[in-house]
């Protein structure tokens, strides 16, 4: 099994850092674990498997979110290295997706003392507001940019420079059986999430469309994509709001022709 070459490991580095500034920035979907498991199988050679580890990783992210500022698993991070051990393994989308979870969890501590070491430079920044110098405030606000970065940044780099030696240990010194349960466990996480995404929607409501899509890709794979499925709960979507502008437009003449003969009384 070969290491990974230092370009890619340099790419990926910078690329963690860039996607956690888009993460609390602008958003633009770069920190998503999908599209960063898609990069990395991109740059590894293997976009199939970057996609399969990313599309499992996103559907992770689906129940979670940082409300009040809550820290939440990295997956970001994980699904970088998940994709990039399980490529150089060659032991499978379940592998990376097993692997990718304990990493994402294990640096949820990093995102704790990177916010933690971020309260420096706001002090720094609150003495410069006290001052009236308006630059300092804006340089104290830059240099925060350290901590949310440095804390992906490090151990992605950590973790790829000695890839080989990482996953060595791995396959060596944990047991078969634990190998198996994780991989097990990676096939049943993007089923939780699911899960955990629909106690937020109004199911009971909208039941027989998820029966539909189910029977679709259940009962006929061969015939359906995901394209497809989601096709045809596009066009669900429309007729249901087409019947309901038109029984608010119903209502909204019935209520007009009662005052109408209201006035006329």
């Amino acid at each position: 099994m070969n290491s990974i070459p230092i370009l890619i490991v340099l790419l990926l580095t910078l690329y963690v850092g860039f996607a956690q500034l888009d993460q609390i920035s602008v958003q633009l979907g770069f920190y998503s674990p999908l599209f960063a498991a898609t990069v990395t199988g991109l740059l590894m050679g293997d976009v199939t498997m970057g996609l399969s580890i990313g599309a499992s990783m996103q559907l992770m992210t689906l129940g979670v979110a940082t409300y009040g500022g809550a820290t939440v698993p990295d997956f970001l991070s994980g699904s970088i290295m998940g994709t990039a051990f399980a490529i150089m393994s060659g032991q499978g989308a379940e592998y990376g997706v097993a692997l990718a979870v304990p990493i994402g969890l294990l640096l949820t501590q990093l995102d704790v003392f990177g916010r933690m070491a971020n309260v420096v430079f706001q002090h720094r920044a609150e003495r410069c507001a006290e001052k009236g110098d308006d630059k300092g405030v804006e340089f104290s606000n830059i240099l925060g940019i350290l901590p949310w970065t440095l804390t992906r940044m490090i151990p992605v780099f950590v973790g790829l420079f000695f890839g080989e030696a990482v996953v060595t240990a791995i396959n060596e010194y944990i047991p078969a059986w634990l190998m198996s349960g994780l991989k097990y466990a990676g096939g049943l996480l993007p089923a939780m999430g699911i899960a955990l995404l629909m106690r937020y929607l109004p199911m009971k409501k909208f039941f027989p469309y998820y029966i539909i899509g189910f029977v679709l890709m259940a009962f006929l794979p061969a015939n359906f994509t995901i394209l497809g499925v989601s096709l045809v709960g596009l066009a669900l979507a429309a007729i249901y709001m087409s019947h309901s502008d038109s029984a608010g437009t119903a209502a909204a003449a019935a209520a007009n022709n009662d005052l109408e003969v209201e006035i006329d009384e």
